[in-house]
């Protein structure tokens, strides 16, 4: 696969991503998308590539809720060759952008 369909495949997945989001009542902000999006680019050249993650301490991950989880574990599923931490990674962006429902205004900045 070459640079030009990771790309387009990444993109088609974050779309996907973030309606399964938004059908959790889920709202990533413009700036979590873009970083989401580049997460997944790059999970999408991994599942191709073969390369793997770095070792990971996986108490990092207690706080994220379990319904962020299930859902990066979806994610996941939609790519094949993934390491399992690879959820985990992904669910911090989940994570974060769930918080923006007690949050409204979290990950929107202006520079002035």
């Amino acid at each position: 696969m070459d640079d030009a369909q990771i790309i387009e495949l990444g993109l088609s997945l974050t779309e996907r991503a973030i309606a399964l989001l938004n059908s959790h009542a889920i709202y990533p902000d413009s700036l979590q998308k873009k970083m989401l999006e580049t997460h997944i680019k790059a999970m999408v050249w991994r599942s191709f590539s073969g390369e793997s993650l770095p070792e990971l301490d996986m108490e990092m991950f207690d706080e994220i809720s379990p319904i962020c989880f299930t859902l990066a574990e979806q994610v996941c599923r939609w790519m094949e060759n993934l390491a399992y931490e690879e959820a985990h990674l992904l669910s911090v962006h989940f994570e974060v952008a769930k918080e923006n429902e007690l949050n409204p205004t979290a990950g929107e900045t202006t520079c002035q």
